[in-house]
């Protein structure tokens, strides 16, 4: 199959999931029960946009919590229930939670409004790394600006779901972009503060690709797009090169990946002579502890770029763009 015809199946399989036989369901919703919308989401960085988009307005629950890798994720039975009684479904889409794509046309089959947030972006906005195998790269949230698009889509969603409470759901938006462009600036800003050759991220797999072209970073992973791949020693010994003749000083684990790799770095450059430190564990697939300011995701992105900006070279507050920071990182 050619990489055409695999992006073009991926879209296709988008559009069928939120228009398939939802025009001509019977199934109520809200907007003609009277009661609130019941919307279940995949990852925490939708549920947090929902969350803040529609507040009290509608029941939100979400799959996936702290420390759960999307890319192996299987639903469970209480899963697969909880998405065919939902009013609607919200995933990023491109392929991040392929074990869970059955259960969305078993939803969307029996009327519920299902929606892959990431795949109403422009197309010619996404990556496609060349090792991603013709596939996009599905971490769109890395970029700020780029996750703030996908809000309209949950919004208007919402709003015609609920019309009674859509300028509501519209006001909360806007506010919430306003915060978001304001996060935007902030991770320019102090990921510009590093000084341009140790402006490295190195990490456990290929999460950070859009947060490198967004923040002019250049960024390396272990894995690749999917932790289902495994890092082969040829890979684990040119990363160390790489690491060794540039004088890389830090590395970094994710909360939601195993660290064996990135440790098999550090001893193999140890072993050239040459020191690097773990720089801290970052947020790529899943935010922080539920209750905590990394636990939204503005305070995920916040974390990250302090973290990074801090670990090499850079210039950073300690408690981050709000000072709100608390060091929950796993």
């Amino acid at each position: 199959m050619t990489r055409a015809l695999r992006k073009t199946l991926w879209f296709t399989l988008g559009i069928v999931l939120t228009t398939t036989l939802v025009a001509c369901s019977d199934k109520e919703t809200p907007a003609n029960t009277g009661d609130k919308l019941n919307v279940v989401s995949t990852v925490a960085m939708v549920t947090d946009v929902i969350r803040n988009i529609a507040g009290d307005h509608v029941d939100t629950h979400g799959l996936m919590g702290e420390g759960v890798d999307p890319h192996l994720y299987k639903p469970t039975r209480g899963d697969v229930a909880q998405i065919l009684e939902a009013d609607a479904v919200y995933y990023v889409g491109l392929m991040l939670e392929g074990r869970m794509v059955d259960t969305f046309m078993k939803a969307a089959n029996a009327g519920t409004k299902v929606y892959p947030v990431a795949e109403r972006l422009d197309e010619a906005f996404l990556l496609e790394p060349a090792d991603f195998d013709g596939h996009w790269d599905p971490h769109v949230w890395m970029d700020v600006a780029a996750w703030s698009k996908c809000v309209p889509t949950i919004t208007d969603s919402l709003a015609e779901l609920d019309p009674a409470n859509a300028d509501a759901y519209r006001t909360a938006a806007a506010a919430y972009q306003a915060q978001l462009t304001e996060l935007d600036a902030y991770v320019k800003k102090v990921i510009s503060s590093i000084p341009p050759q140790q402006r490295v991220l190195l990490t456990a797999h290929d999460a950070f690709n859009y947060f490198g072209r967004a923040y002019d970073i250049r960024v390396m992973g272990i894995q690749g797009i999917s932790t289902e791949s495994e890092a082969a020693l040829d890979d684990i010994n040119r990363l160390v090169d790489f690491l060794v003749e540039n004088r890389i000083g830090a590395v970094f684990v994710e909360s939601s990946v195993s660290d064996k790799n990135v440790k098999a770095l550090i001893a193999g450059a140890a072993d050239r002579g040459h020191t690097v430190t773990i720089g801290g564990t970052l947020f790529s697939d899943a935010m922080g502890p539920a209750g905590t300011y990394e636990g939204t995701y503005i305070g995920m992105i916040d974390h990250n770029a302090t973290t990074i900006a801090r670990a090499l070279g850079g210039t950073a507050p300690e408690k981050g763009f709000q000072g709100k920071l608390t060091g929950a990182s796993h």
